[in-house]
């Protein structure tokens, strides 16, 4: 019965210490979300242990840091200088979300104003150092798949290493000066007209050359025709003629050895 006191000295203690941390002690993650815990007593920042979604409890000295871990959309519009100089506007579109289990890496390094401390001065980085390695010309038409690779693929590995992912980037649309934009479409149809006209060019060389083998090939058969048609082989041919001739059920004269070079001579037929 002496004990008595001292639990309820304890469980009133306890009791303030609910009152005063409030809710703070019991937290719900939302799918979608992901916590990392910072202990102020006993170890600082825990960047190993990732709180999934759920119910936890902490002890109210200690502070959860709750991160949105869906998929995020941040769009760019910038001027950038192509490797001549000449300024070129890009549009950009990229979709990202944080690496689920390391976002007590990028709280350390970033906080939960990561993507204006680290993904939107990356893209934009990206996108003016390979802008810089082409003229407007190729961003703007000639290279555009190229220079969209490429953005992806170095934009895609600095964000990788700082524990974000990249879902997609997609370039909506580049703006050149006016002038220039119509200097740049002038060309790209002028080439296309030579391409169109070479082509044409190629066609009818490849159909004269056709038909020059084709003559040549029915010439060399004339000439082999010819050089086998000998008098005797004629004759032979004709007397042939003459015998199915005479098989026929039609009657006629045939007159045998009167016809030109002795061939026989067909006076008629009925």
């Amino acid at each position: 019965m002496k004990k008595q006191p001292y639990f309820l000295i304890v469980l009133a203690i306890f009791a303030v210490i609910l009152i005063l941390s409030g809710s703070s002690m019991f937290l719900t993650l939302q799918p979608g979300e992901r916590g990392v815990i910072f202990r102020k007593f006993s170890g600082g920042l825990d960047k190993e242990n990732v709180f999934l979604p759920g119910f936890h409890i902490i002890a109210p000295w200690n502070d959860m840091h709750v991160y949105d871990v869906r998929e995020q959309k941040s769009e760019e519009t910038m001027d950038v200088l192509d490797k001549n100089g000449l300024s070129v506007n890009i549009d950009v579109s990229v979709r990202f979300n944080p690496v689920y289990n390391k976002i007590g890496f990028l709280h350390e390094i970033f906080g939960k104003d990561y993507i204006s401390q680290l993904v939107i001065p990356e893209v934009r980085s990206s996108v003016r150092q390979v802008a810089g390695r082409y003229t407007a010309e190729e961003i703007y038409s000639t290279k555009r798949k190229e220079v969209e690779e490429a953005i992806i693929t170095e934009t895609s590995e600095i964000l990788k290493n700082n524990n974000i992912q990249m879902r997609a980037l997609l370039i909506r649309s580049i703006n050149l000066p006016e002038k220039i934009k119509v200097a740049i479409e002038s060309k790209l149809q002028q080439e296309q007209e030579a391409l169109a006209y070479q082509f044409k060019l190629e066609k009818e060389k490849s159909e004269a050359e056709r038909k020059r083998i084709a003559a040549e090939g029915e010439a060399r058969a004339n000439k082999i025709i010819n050089s086998s048609l000998t008098p005797a082989l004629l004759k032979m041919r004709g007397i042939e003629a003459t015998i199915k001739l005479s098989e026929s059920p039609n009657s006629k004269v045939i007159v045998i050895g009167s016809g030109k070079d002795g061939m026989p001579l067909i006076l008629g037929n009925n």
